[in-house]
């Protein structure tokens, strides 16, 4: 029986799991999206969402409650000055999994993890990424049509056409 047994073991020591959590964390906090396998995610969630909650409170003992779970000082500058105004007004659920299929190696579950109003920065990236991508390979064609020459259909080339 599993009374009073919260969160899963993911088949790690206390010490691993609580490090694989606060890394976890960190990584969401910073790159405000992140791809991991869907038990992960789903215990990361509850992890991170208790130190935005934390966070909320905006006095001393819950910034080094925060920074007790996140060792990174930019990040936790980041997480009060910018996360909390814009996703604490909400009563819970910061963040969100999106479930994306099996891992090909060993058929694991994947998700992704990302906090809820940052939909738009990570969108910005890609529209970025996008365009980059599309000047790449506009510039790529262009020398291509650079080195090529034009044949017109139909004539053929040869050495006495010259």
């Amino acid at each position: 029986m599993r009374h009073r047994i919260k969160g899963k073991k993911l088949n790690r020591t206390a010490s691993h799991r609580a490090a694989l959590m606060n890394a976890l964390a960190a990584s969401v906090l910073k790159h405000k999206r992140i791809k991991t396998t869907e038990a992960k995610a789903k215990e990361a969630r509850k992890h991170i969402e208790a130190i935005i909650t934390k966070a909320r409170k905006n006095d001393l003992h819950s910034k080094r409650q925060v920074m007790s779970a996140v060792k990174d000082k930019e990040i936790v500058k980041e997480l009060f000055s910018e996360i909390v105004p814009k996703i604490g007004d909400r009563n819970g659920g910061y963040t969100r999994v999106i479930k994306l299929g099996n891992r090909i190696g060993d058929a694991a579950g994947m998700a992704i993890l990302e906090l809820v109003d940052y939909n738009d920065v990570i969108n910005a990236k890609a529209e970025e990424q996008k365009e980059k991508r599309e000047a790449r390979k506009a510039k790529k064609e262009a020398e291509k049509k650079k080195e090529t020459p034009e044949v017109p259909v139909g004539e053929v080339t040869t050495e006495k056409n010259k």
